[in-house]
């Protein structure tokens, strides 16, 4: 070959690119030689000559021997091919490095596999700015147990601090300090499957490092919609960079100079806060405000100064009985009480003893382990306010069930209670009493004696109300200068927290600021309100799913009272002897009323252990000192 003309190499070329399809292509057709017939690829081979040869038209006779010798390196001979049954195997005369899988048995294509699906990519919280806000959002507490998680303490249903902490933890807003100091990849490396794991066997909340507070503490069933927590989260500010002390001073060029930033709005330039935790918190836990600069030293337990509750209830409170079956008296009125009615009046004049500072320790439930001694708290407002009238079935309009007593119609209540701090389920225990005092199985005057400590220093054993209408309604952070002690404040604060509310100028996504597609409006995406992915649908398709179940449970009872001979209008006109033995059914709260047999006034019942020896057991159980012990002033209610 070295004596080669060159006018030969451009007969080659061709040929070269052929070979190499007939070696390594045999059976499959991907090549552009493989796609037109034998006699085209001929008639074109003069053409593709003359083209290749044109590029080489200006090379000197040494440039075109060295290509030669190139080429021929890479194009074994024909007698030098080696034929080979096993394709798999590495051949040195070949020059393809992938591998070549072997053909299946049977003729079978080997079946898709998806690739192995790689770890996610670790995130770094320590390259990004935090900051202390505090969130508002609401509840409804029916399907939680309650708002505190206890570590090591598995619950049938899941907490709020629950959600909250793995909605926080998703969105990347809070990285917990690992316990015990080392180094964890847990919080660095999520996926799916952990998120998975949570929901299905629990989270293990760690609140470590995020400077986390809470309001009012709320038990199972118990919602909320003014509960507020405290908490250090990621922030969209650009973090400073660290002074580096090896800059040389005479460093100033322009090119060199730092350019300086822009200013960060603390309301424009934020992440999204609200929206980004409302994506993937349970549709029943809202979001729907935030305070970008609490002040210095924020809690949100000990920063709250006064919390506010309401109770809702119906009147009637039950269904009540129509004729004299369902009519009972008492001593203190001559006119009789139907069954399932409730006599406000009495209620209010019961609230009007409840304001003031006063020992509540037989209206709440004695925890031992917080070694209570105090049980004065401050009541600001008590009162029972309409909230509406009561869209009701039909046959409650009957004058054969109407309350003789007051002739009201049927209406919507709630039991509205203000005050400065609460002891454990004092709320409930309040409102027990209220319900007995509305039913007239009690004087508005038993308030009174059970807050007298000299008279009464035990609680008479009775069961508190209902969980699911009690509502922790909001919570006030007044301004320091403005919060006084229990023993000198006598009426409730204002709130001095500057909220930014959802829908509002910083409680917006970005494109939210951008023009809609059609009509060239503003966009309504993002705002998160009002229309798609808004707090408002959110609230409105439970509103709703409850409503269709409230028109329909309305409707079949008034289908069954109309039914039958037994009407209203019988049971009016016949003649009972009132009362069956054992009095009326008595109301707690909830959806019926509970037949108690005969009625044991409050103050004749049997009483619970006084507060010091149940404290003191407590104590010698744990091997506490009493004389050492700190009381726990927490305060909570359910």
């Amino acid at each position: 070959m070295r004596g080669v003309r060159p006018h030969l190499a451009v007969h080659s070329f061709p040929e070269f690119e052929h070979q190499l399809h007939l070696l390594f292509c045999p059976r499959r057709s991907f090549h552009k030689l493989s796609r037109v017939p034998r006699r085209t690829q001929l008639k074109q081979l003069p053409s593709a000559r003359s083209t290749m040869s044109a590029g080489y038209e200006q090379w000197t006779h040494e440039q075109l021997v060295a290509r030669i010798k190139d080429l021929e390196s890479q194009l074994q001979p024909q007698s030098s091919r080696i034929e080979t049954t096993n394709i798999a195997e590495p051949n040195a005369a070949t020059f393809t490095s992938f591998p070549i899988p072997s053909p299946r048995e049977g003729g079978k294509e080997p079946a898709y596999r998806k690739p192995p699906k790689q770890p996610p990519k670790a995130f770094d919280a320590s390259r990004y700015s935090t900051r202390l806000i505090a969130l508002k959002f609401a509840y409804l507490g029916q399907r939680y147990n309650g708002l505190e998680h206890h570590a090591n303490n598995t619950t049938p249903l899941p907490t709020i601090e629950e959600e909250l902490w793995k909605a926080l933890v998703k969105t990347r807003l809070i990285s917990p300090t690992p316990r015990g100091g080392g180094e964890d990849e847990t919080y660095k490396r999520l996926d799916k499957k952990m998120f998975d794991k949570w929901d299905r066997d629990g989270a293990d909340v760690n609140w470590e490092g995020c400077e986390y507070s809470k309001c009012g503490r709320t038990d199972r069933g118990v919602s909320a919609f003014g509960q507020v927590i405290g908490i250090r989260v990621r922030s969209n500010r650009r973090k400073p960079k660290p002074v580096q002390d090896d800059i040389m001073e005479d460093a100033t060029s322009p090119a060199e100079a730092e350019v300086e930033e822009k200013p960060f709005d603390e309301l424009k330039d934020e992440l999204p806060y609200i929206q980004l935790l409302n994506r993937v918190l349970p549709p029943d836990i809202r979001i729907y405000a935030w305070c970008p600069n609490p002040p210095p030293n924020f809690s949100a337990r000990f920063s709250c100064k006064e919390r506010r509750y309401k109770y809702f209830f119906t009147n009637p409170c039950f269904a009540p009985v129509p004729g004299t079956s369902g009519l009972y008296h008492d001593a203190a009125s001559p006119t009789p009480m139907r069954e399932g009615w409730l006599d406000i009046s009495k209620m209010r004049e019961a609230c009007k003893l409840l304001g003031g500072l006063h020992d509540f320790r037989n209206f709440c439930k004695i925890d031992a382990s917080k070694q209570l001694s105090n049980f004065s708290r401050r009541i600001f407002h008590a009162s029972i306010e309409e909230v509406s009238p009561l869209a009701v079935p039909t046959f409650l309009s009957h004058t054969a069930i109407q309350n003789p007593s007051t002739g009201e119609p049927p209406k919507m209540y709630a039991f509205v209670l203000h005050g400065s701090a609460f002891l454990w389920h004092q709320v409930r225990s309040i409102v027990a009493i209220l319900f007995l005092i509305g039913q007239r199985l009690e004087a508005p005057e038993l308030v009174t004696e059970l807050m007298d400590i000299e008279k009464n220093p035990t609680r008479p054993k009775y069961e508190m109300a209902s969980d699911a209408p009690l509502v922790l309604w909001d919570c006030i952070f007044p301004a320091e200068e403005e919060v006084q002690s229990s023993d000198e404040r006598e009426h409730g604060y204002t709130d001095r927290l500057p909220w930014v509310y959802v829908g509002d100028e910083g409680a917006m996504e970005p494109k939210s600021f951008a023009k809609a597609k059609s009509g060239g409006g503003p966009s309504q995406v993002g705002r998160g309100k009002w229309g798609r992915g808004g707090v408002m649908d959110d609230v409105w398709e439970l509103w709703r799913g409850n409503k269709m179940d409230e028109t329909l449970s309305a409707l079949l009872l008034d289908a069954i009272a109309a039914q039958g001979s037994s009407t209203l209008d019988q049971e009016q006109n016949v003649e009972g002897n009132g009362m069956p033995k054992g009095g009326p059914r008595i109301f707690d709260g909830g959806n019926v009323g509970r037949a108690k047999g005969n009625y044991i006034p409050v103050l004749e019942r049997d009483r619970q252990e006084p507060v010091e020896v149940v404290n003191e057991r407590y104590a010698r159980k744990k091997g506490l000192d009493p004389s050492r012990t700190r009381p726990k002033e927490e305060d909570g209610d359910a």
